[in-house]
């Protein structure tokens, strides 16, 4: 690899140091997401594998960093590469430093817009173990999760997001050749509807059929009989979420703008909306309101919003939030007809709720919207252009795809392999305990989960607030 790029970077130019200063904020909000998901996994399970789930948490967040590093960053986000992926012209993080990265990220230091979307890649992998908790051993998770966030995370967030990815340009697809400008008309996804929420929903979508359902899981039936160990953790871990989704949907203006201030306020709209929703839908069923489901919905509401965050307005946040928290609601007990184990929704959360979200954006984006950072966009179904909507099912339905069918073969594939087995045992079984991780199957400490203990579902515990 050579250490000369091609062409010299372009100059960075200060647009002042408040925006330098907001991104590292958002950086750091960013970074506290995923021990908030750790928090809110852990005070759902039950207390002897709490531990357990917190540290995959925390270990795929230290092996994802690793990766980005290495050549994550680059496949992702390199401006030199094809329509599908990136190339390795930034691995290493060579010749990313203080100027300004063309058009994606001009405005802030290159080596600090990958820092901060180094947090993103961390989270998404973290958000895949809510389908699998209990059941999975460490070591295998994390060939996984390495794996997945290159075959899966970093091409669908190519597509996305960088210059020339094919989602973002799916109008004029013939302008991401290296010897075109691309047109940059194509699906709108501000924050990661697709790479982060759909991508990793069904991901673990796979994960939980390969292997497969907990000992005892009476899939199909009520699940409001088995509470969290400690709700108060679930209530915490939301709140480090939702306060952390400020950094992850406000600053992806990269740079301190009114359309920053317009993203950070839709999301809080979209979050309160969908707790509200999904509680009043929790009172019809079952005439309660639990702690659990409004954490629930919160987080539906932050999903949704995500892709849509930079392109409506307030009043169109409180109609997605409104949606998404019935939606997603209603979808976590699709589980159930079906008989797959999606131990705390997951799937019903994050893929239904992002992919709801990206459809909603191509309905509710308005052009004034982009303006406020000088963004010229074409808005979506309110502002008269219907085909947008089409753009955001096509893009959603790729990205589900890929990363349902990469998860499904690599999980197939690491299962055959002699000490990767990635569930315990013949039937699904509970993490090692810490004294067994990276343990074969005949010398790990397993722990069979039995219908008594089963880990209660995110959304169908009625927990005492």
């Amino acid at each position: 690899m050579s250490s000369t790029p091609a062409t010299p970077p372009p100059p960075f130019t200060d647009p002042g140091s408040p925006s330098i200063g907001f991104m590292i904020a958002a950086t750091a909000l960013v970074f506290i997401m995923t021990p908030g998901v750790g928090l809110l996994y852990s005070g759902l399970s039950r207390s002897k594998n709490a531990g357990s789930i917190f540290m995959a948490c925390m270990l795929a967040m230290a092996v994802v960093t690793v990766q980005w590093v290495l050549f994550g960053f680059s496949l992702a986000f390199s401006e030199t590469g094809s329509a599908v992926i990136g190339n390795f012209a930034w691995g290493g993080f060579t010749n990313v430093g203080i100027p300004a990265i063309p058009v994606v990220a001009v405005a802030i230091p290159g080596v600090l817009f990958a820092l901060y979307q180094m947090q993103f890649a961390t989270v998404t992998a973290a958000l895949i173990f809510g389908s699998v908790t209990e059941r999975i051993r460490l070591i295998p998770t994390t060939v996984f999760v390495f794996l997945w966030t290159t075959i899966v995370y970093d091409p669908v967030a190519y597509w996305t997001w960088a210059d020339r990815g094919w989602i973002r340009n799916m109008a004029c697809l013939s302008t991401t050749a290296l010897d075109q400008t691309p047109c940059g008309i194509g699906s709108f996804d501000y924050a990661g509807g697709g790479p982060v929420h759909i991508a990793s929903g069904f991901a673990g979508l796979a994960y939980c059929l390969i292997i497969g359902k907990r000992r005892g899981a009476a899939v199909g039936e009520h699940s409001g009989e088995f509470r969290s160990h400690n709700i108060p953790n679930v209530i915490l871990g939301t709140a480090l979420l939702w306060f952390g989704w400020f950094g992850f949907n406000g600053a992806l203006a990269l740079a301190a703008t009114p359309r920053a201030v317009m993203a950070g306020t839709v999301t809080t709209v979209a979050a309160a909306a969908a707790a509200l929703s999904w509680a009043f839908v929790d009172t019809i069923r079952t005439g309660k309101v639990s702690a659990v489901g409004f954490c629930s919905g919160a987080i539906a509401g932050l999903v949704a919003i995500t892709p849509a965050s930079g392109f409506v307005a307030p009043w169109a946040a409180i109609v997605i939030g409104l949606v998404a928290g019935v939606a997603c609601n209603y979808a976590t007990y699709i589980k159930n007809v079906f008989g797959f184990d999606d131990t705390l929704d997951a799937w019903g959360v994050h893929a239904v709720g992002g992919f709801l979200g990206n459809v909603l954006t191509g309905i509710f984006a308005q052009k004034w919207i982009g303006l406020l950072d000088g963004t010229a966009i074409n808005g979506g179904w309110v502002d008269g252009n219907w085909v947008q909507v089409g753009y955001q099912v096509g893009g959603s339905v790729a990205i589900a795809a890929w990363s349902f069918f990469v998860s499904f073969v690599l999980l197939y594939a690491i299962d055959k392999i002699p000490g990767l087995k990635p569930a315990l045992g013949e039937e699904s079984y509970a993490f090692a305990s810490f004294n067994g991780i990276g343990a074969t199957d005949s010398s790990a400490t397993m722990i069979g989960v039995e219908k008594k203990d089963m880990v209660p579902s995110i959304v169908h515990v009625t927990g005492e607030a």
